[in-house]
Order: structure tokens, then C-alpha cells, then sequence
């Protein structure tokens, strides 16, 4: 009897155990599917776009009246946010912090240092990335609370280790010629939120890692190797990056994963570069229908590949940016992001083979055709064309279209300054080597940092980061463990 009375539960843990992992395997799925596929972050991304739109109206409407728009950067561009801060009758060296005012997008609630005091950064070196020296930008980055940085004069800061940026950090370049990686790591924003990064230079950005690096002024952790991206968001939200120059970095200029949202990309300039922005972390990652992003008032220059950017799931608003050329694509995607393309000019290179706007990647043609991928008034120039899709969701594509779009016509004067403000006028020798320093293989002597080159990733891992954790599986595998040991069946497998 005691034989057979043992035997029983064994059977019963067993079949039992198989039972709560099905179980718990449904849950996960139910709870995926249940995530918003369009509208995330904010429920109604259209008003954004709206908010958008009439921000913009409202500039030129007031360049107008002023008879501004002239060039050379001057007061009233009609670029919403140049004209907030530049033009609100006081000197901006004195309200640096109006700057936080001025966002616009799905980022526009960065609250970067506002309210913080002014940090000033007087030394370029990054000698210890654990005890990081007063005056350096890393022992401003890792501070608690707000903090307003800025920087006491030009200065190209070689970051030993990534730049771990504390919330509430806002990164101010303006009044100095601020390079940020040039042979060295770069930015990080992790599980952090309200950063503002705003005038630097960032480029030529390398691996780095396996070290123990401080994110706080009570926590330094170990680092498993980097991606080597220039602008790296991961779990982060309300970020905006405005006004920056990204080029040549070991993987992308700017990349957001793992549920990153409420992001603005604007006015930078980006050039000589592969794979420049990835804006989700796989399509297995459901937890990105939630990333909702603004790229707005860029110049993609020369020596641009692909990503411009690639988009997974969320919500994406490309509006009057300026594509010089690609080689290869400028918007891809998979995971049926939305991509609402609005007063764009897209300028498709020489080659007869790469004139499409668009890349539904490595997805058949009868799986994407339901994705709202909508453009207009965008300016297709050299036999550009884009390909929409979402034929059969008018809902969906009202949400994703409701005001008008704002012409490609504006392009010339909403970029006209992208990049770092006060850079002479573009050329390639510009993004090819700065201060005696030749990229393409020496050095003048005393400022070298050694061959670089051209650096172009091969995307493997599908742009996940080594610290992108557990996908589906780990997490059911997780959920039904932690089932069967609250059920006390774990003892019987």
C-alpha cells in the first residue's frame, strides 16, 4: 500500500507539472497579444503628430510676420524649436535651461537637468571609469538629480568605457566644440529617463567593456563588451537628441531597444555610416509595440548605407528630413510597425537597384501589405518611390494621418542648420578628420588616435545588445517554474 500511495503523487506531480507549463505558456501568449500593437506609450500618437504640425505652422507664421528666414541661422527659421530658444528675447548663454521648453514629438516631455544646477565640465580625460574625477563629463553623467552640463571650452573627451548616463541629465554642447568617442566609447542611456543631449559631436565610437564602470554615485557595476553605437537607449524613455553630428561608429549612430519610448531625433546630421539607426530590439520583442519616436528636421548626408531608420512594431514619425542619398534603403521594418512618412524629400542614389524608399525586411510581401506605412507630401527625387501599405485598415490609418502634412517644400529651411550649431558649411573632410586627426589612416603628430577607418557592422544578433536578456522563452520558462514551485510540485520532477 505504501508502494502504491507513493507512486500516485509522482504520477499526478508529473502530469500536473505539464498542465501549469501549458498554462503558463497560454498566459504569456494571451499577454502578448493583448500588448497595443499602434498606440502605446500615449494612446493617441495622432494628437502628437497634430501638436507637431502646429508648432510648425505657428514658427513660419511668425517668421512671416517678422520677415524672417533668412539664412545663416539668425532668429525665426520657422523651425519651432531653433526659434523657441533662440529667439525668446534672452540671451541663451543666460537660460540655457529653456532649451528643456522647447521639444517637440513624441520626446518633447525630455526634462533633461531643467531645474538642476550647472555643471561645467573642464577635463577632457576619463582616466577611472569607476572613480571618475570632478570636472569630467562621466563624474557629471552619474550624479543624482537634475543636472545642466556644460562644457568650459572645446574638448574631445575619449571615453575608456561607456558613458552611463543618470536620469534627469541634460548635455549641452552649445558655446564649445564638444567630440564624444573618436577612438573611444560612447553613450549609454539605460533603464534611465528625462535625458536631453543636445551640440556634441559624436563619432568614431568603439566596443568597449568587460569592466566595471559607475552608473551612480552609490552603484558601479560590471560591463559585459558594447556594441560600440554612438547614442545607445536601452529600456530608456522621454529622451531627446537635437542638434548633434553622428558619424562612423562600430554599430548604429543612435539605437533604441527593449522598450524604449518617447523619443525625438532632431535637427542632427549624420553621415559616412552603414546601419545608422535601429529603433526596436527584435521582432520576437513584443514589449516594443510600446516605442513611439519623432525623427524630424535631419540631414542624412553622404556615406549613409541603410536605417535610416529600421523600425520595429511601434509608432514612427518621419517628418521633413532630408535624404541626400543611401546605398541601400532609408526606412526598413518588420513587426508591422506603423511609419508615418509626412513632407520628406528622399533623394534615391545613381544605382537603378537601390531607387526604393522602403524595406519590408526579410518579410514576405502577403504578410506586410496590412502595415500602415503611409507617406505624404513627401518629395521623391531621382526616381525615388516609396511603397505604402495598409489597404483594408482605414481605422488604423486615420489615427496614423489625421491632420495634414506639412510640405517637403519646408525642407530646405527646416534643415538648414542640422548639425551641431556653428560647424562650418558640409563637406566630406568634415566628417573624414577634425583637429589634425586623418580618419582614413594616420594622424598629425601629437593628436593622433590611430587607424580607424571605416567601420560598418554586419548586424549580427539582429541589433540586441549582450545585455538584451531573456526573449519569450526565458520568461514562460520563468513564470511556469515559479508556478510549480509555489504549488510545491517542482520536488517531483
Amino acid at each position: 500500500m505504501a508502494g502504491a500511495g507513493a507512486g500516485a503523487p509522482k504520477s499526478s506531480g508529473i502530469a500536473l507539472s505539464l498542465v501549469l507549463l501549458a498554462a503558463a505558456a497560454a498566459a504569456a501568449a494571451a499577454s502578448a497579444s493583448a500588448l497595443p500593437l499602434l498606440n502605446s506609450s500615449l494612446p493617441d500618437p495622432a494628437a502628437v503628430v497634430a501638436d507637431f504640425h502646429s508648432k510648425v505652422a505657428t514658427s513660419r507664421r511668425r517668421m512671416q510676420e517678422s520677415g524672417g528666414g533668412g539664412g545663416g541661422g539668425g532668429c525665426m527659421t520657422g523651425n519651432p524649436i531653433d526659434d523657441c530658444w533662440r529667439c525668446a528675447g534672452t540671451d541663451w548663454r543666460q537660460d540655457r535651461q529653456r532649451l528643456a521648453d522647447c521639444g517637440i514629438g513624441f520626446g518633447r516631455n525630455a526634462l533633461g537637468g531643467k531645474g538642476g544646477p550647472l555643471y561645467v565640465v573642464t577635463d577632457s580625460s576619463d582616466g577611472d571609469p569607476v572613480n571618475p574625477s570632478p570636472g569630467t563629463l562621466r563624474h557629471a553623467a552619474i550624479q543624482d538629480g537634475p543636472l545642466w552640463i556644460v562644457f568650459a571650452s572645446d574638448m574631445t573627451i575619449r571615453l575608456a568605457e561607456e558613458l552611463l548616463v543618470n536620469s534627469y541629465k541634460t548635455i549641452d554642447g552649445r558655446g564649445a566644440r564638444v567630440h564624444i568617442g573618436a577612438g573611444g566609447a560612447c553613450i549609454t542611456l539605460q533603464y534611465v529617463s528625462n535625458v536631453i543631449i543636445h551640440g556634441v559631436h559624436v563619432h568614431d565610437c568603439v566596443p568597449r567593456g568587460d569592466a566595471t564602470v559607475r552608473s551612480s554615485p552609490t552603484h558601479a557595476g560590471w560591463r559585459t563588451r558594447s556594441d560600440g553605437d554612438g547614442i545607445s537607449l536601452f529600456g530608456a524613455r522621454d529622451v531627446w537628441v537635437d542638434h548633434c553630428a553622428l558619424w562612423r561608429c562600430a554599430d548604429g549612430l543612435v539605437d533604441a531597444i527593449m522598450g524604449s519610448t518617447a523619443i525625438t531625433v532632431s535637427n542632427s546630421y549624420f553621415a559616412h555610416h552603414d546601419e545608422v539607426m535601429l529603433l526596436g530590439a527584435s521582432d520576437a520583442y513584443a514589449p516594443d509595440a510600446a516605442m513611439q519616436v519623432t525623427i524630424a528636421f535631419n540631414r542624412f548626408g553622404p556615406g549613409l548605407v541603410q536605417r535610416m531608420p529600421r523600425c520595429r512594431r511601434g509608432y514612427f514619425h518621419i517628418v521633413n528630413n532630408d535624404y541626400t542619398s543611401w546605398e541601400m534603403y532609408a526606412i526598413g521594418g518588420s513587426a508591422g510597425p506603423t511609419i508615418n512618412s509626412q513632407g520628406n524629400r528622399y533623394v534615391a542614389p545613381a544605382d537603378p537597384n537601390a531607387k526604393e524608399v522602403t524595406k519590408r525586411v526579410d518579410t514576405a510581401e502577403g504578410q506586410w501589405d496590412g502595415w500602415n506605412w503611409r507617406t505624404e507630401g513627401d518629395m521623391m527625387v531621382n526616381g525615388a518611390f516609396f511603397v505604402p501599405s495598409g489597404e483594408g485598415m482605414e481605422d488604423i490609418y486615420d489615427k496614423a494621418s489625421s491632420t495634414d502634412p506639412k510640405s517637403s517644400a519646408l525642407v530646405d529651411a527646416l534643415t538648414q542648420n542640422a548639425g551641431v550649431l556653428g560647424d562650418p558649411p558640409r563637406n566630406d573632410a568634415q566628417e573624414t578628420g577634425y583637429a589634425g586627426v586623418n580618419y582614413a589612416g594616420g594622424a598629425a603628430a601629437g593628436n593622433g588616435y590611430g587607424y580607424l577607418g571605416m567601420v560598418y557592422a554586419n548586424g549580427g544578433g539582429g541589433g540586441c545588445d549582450r545585455r538584451c536578456g531573456p526573449r519569450w522563452a526565458l520568461p514562460l520558462a520563468s513564470t511556469a517554474l515559479t508556478l510549480l514551485v509555489a504549488l510545491g510540485c517542482l520536488r517531483f520532477l
